[in-house]
């Protein structure tokens, strides 16, 4: 078992389990979880230390909390961000999660002692950008989503997003990292699909359903093999007075920014 990647099994009842605080990959500092919901099934969360996210990985389910319901509806995660909903809360709310056909979603929770207003983000109200689309000739091009960040939300001690690598490219290129602790929650566009992940001087093989815990600063680029796409959930856990803001490049690859390919 490597400290920075892993290859979770789902349990009978359909719950993937990525990272805990107290468990495995507690560096992480998130409590993160997927759940497979049938038609007709519901989950019901309440975190009393506890903010939390919800995002619809795939399918139609209707989020219920402090009475308000909204439903989201998602054919699946390699949609470019265009179907993409979160619900985010601080402690203490009580959330419902109905599942209106088969469905997925992440719930992503870590301890906060503020509190903040409920944001339920639809595809609009999502940044979505396209990064490095003229970096080393387009070999490290890939389309980002930010559900929610430091600048956007810095009441909450995490960040939320997506990252939509196309085939044979590079994401998170040049290589980069930061203190804080961030994990990846990949999905393949196919079962046989492949990637790799290289966590400092270490190369892991990105499957479907597969995350990386990236801790210690290390560098973290990727890359998706050709002829497949790689879905990417990014989560970052702030530290305390030292929140996660960019990305720290390694200086001895900045030369491609300014290199003719």
């Amino acid at each position: 078992m490597s400290k920075y990647f892993g290859y979770p099994d789902y349990s009978p009842d359909g719950v993937q389990l990525v990272t805990t605080r107290d468990g495995y990959y507690k560096d992480a500092l998130m409590d993160i979880t997927v759940y497979k919901m049938g038609p007709g099934e519901e989950r019901r969360f309440h975190l009393p230390e506890d903010e939390a996210a919800f995002l619809l990985l795939e399918g139609d389910v209707e989020f219920l909390w402090e009475g308000r319901s909204e439903r989201a509806v998602r054919a699946g995660c390699f949609d470019n961000g265009a179907q993409a909903y979160a619900l985010h809360v601080c402690k203490g709310v009580q959330v419902a999660v109905k599942a209106r056909g088969q469905s997925e979603i992440l719930v992503q929770s870590t301890d906060n002692e503020k509190t903040f207003d409920s944001v339920f983000y639809k595809p609009a109200d999502i940044r979505n950008e396209i990064f490095a689309k003229d970096l080393c000739g387009g070999n490290c091009v890939r389309q980002v989503t930010t559900m929610f960040d430091y600048e956007t939300a810095p009441y909450s001690n995490m960040v939320l997003g997506e990252v939509y690598t196309r085939q044979g490219s590079w994401s998170g290129y040049p290589p980069h990292g930061h203190p804080q602790p961030e994990v990846y929650y990949y999905r393949v566009d196919k079962p046989q699909g492949f990637g790799a992940c290289f966590v400092g001087d270490d190369v892991y093989m990105i499957k479907d359903r597969s995350f990386s815990c990236l801790t210690h600063g290390l560098s973290h680029p990727q890359v998706t093999a050709p002829g497949y796409q790689i879905y990417t959930v990014w989560m970052i856990r702030h530290f305390p007075g030292d929140p996660w803001t960019d990305r720290i490049e390694l200086p001895e690859h900045k030369w491609l920014y300014n290199a003719k390919f």
